[in-house]
């Protein structure tokens, strides 16, 4: 753990010399950024954790922060009184990564506008914007929702005011999607570890429910390094084209898929059933992608 001690001045400075459309720097910029609130003093100290000593912080939850390309945690402060609003910023190297968890954690929270998805109640708010994640809670007694939405707000229009899904995420068809339902997973989908970079989003259409997911290999040929390794696992011929495939994983049931340059789009039903519109839900995703 490291304890810094920050003065206003210094961190307006940092503010200065820096623009929000950048993912935040260090601990102190992310100090500088916390908006003013009437009656509430924001505390000097931070302390700021990195993926060797943050089990020290969060224990158990810790394995999957640094799955998802955890880099630093800076905490922070609220007081008023014997009231506190803390804030827990976890920096990740990529937008993509800082999404995937906080999708990770999504609960049936309120719904809130702020950033690029936010969910709280009346004393917990959590959402992400760029590359950062947020986590807010308060041990008021008080009515205490409105400032620390006000907080959250603030934070995350510096972060990132344009803030939304990163971008394929948010070409998921959106007919028979499950709202809020949209996740990043950074490895082994369905138990595979080769399955890395993955979009999902759930769907219930036609009395069925089932996963699209899209898988960003980057280029062509990691792509087919990528089906490569499904089809040796799944003892298939090695001799297939772009286009339209049929994984058969005997642990997940016929996978179809959909291959073109660097993504790999698929219907994945948890139950091992044939999914009624799959091919038509795909090739409408890879079009979307095909455009973009």
């Amino acid at each position: 753990m490291v304890i810094f001690t920050c003065l206003r001045k210094r961190a307006v400075l940092l503010f200065l010399f820096t623009t929000p459309l950048l993912a935040a720097q260090t601990p102190e910029q992310l100090r500088s950024w916390l908006p003013d609130v009437q009656g509430w003093t924001i505390e000097e100290a931070i302390e700021v954790f990195n993926p060797d000593n943050l089990f020290d912080r969060i224990n158990g939850a810790a394995p999957l922060f640094i799955e998802n390309n955890f880099r630093e945690m800076t905490s922070l402060e609220y007081k008023q009184g014997e009231d506190y609003i803390t804030i827990q910023a976890y920096r990740h190297a990529t937008p993509e990564d800082a999404f995937g968890m906080y999708a990770s954690e999504r609960s049936s929270l309120n719904q809130l506008p702020i950033g690029g998805e936010a969910q709280g109640d009346d004393k917990n708010l959590y959402f992400f914007a760029g590359h950062i994640y947020v986590k807010m809670w308060s041990n008021s007694a008080g009515d205490v929702a409105q400032t620390i939405q006000a907080i959250a707000g603030g934070l995350a229009g510096k972060i990132d005011p344009e803030a939304g899904y990163p971008p394929v995420a948010a070409l998921f068809p959106e007919e028979g999607k499950v709202p809020y339902s949209t996740t990043y997973v950074t490895s082994n989908y369905i138990g595979h570890e080769f399955l890395r970079s993955v979009y999902v989003a759930k769907y219930e259409r036609s009395g069925q429910e089932f996963q699209l997911f899209v898988v960003d290999a980057k280029t062509k040929e990691g792509a087919k390094g990528v089906l490569d390794q499904y089809f040796t696992f799944t003892r298939q011929p090695l001799e297939y084209r772009e286009g339209e495939l049929l994984v058969k994983d005997r642990y997940n049931g016929d996978i179809p898929l959909f291959w073109e340059g660097q993504y790999m789009i698929g219907v994945f039903n948890e139950k091992g059933d044939n999914v009624t519109d799959a091919t038509a839900l795909i090739r409408e995703l890879a079009g979307k992608l095909k455009e973009y």
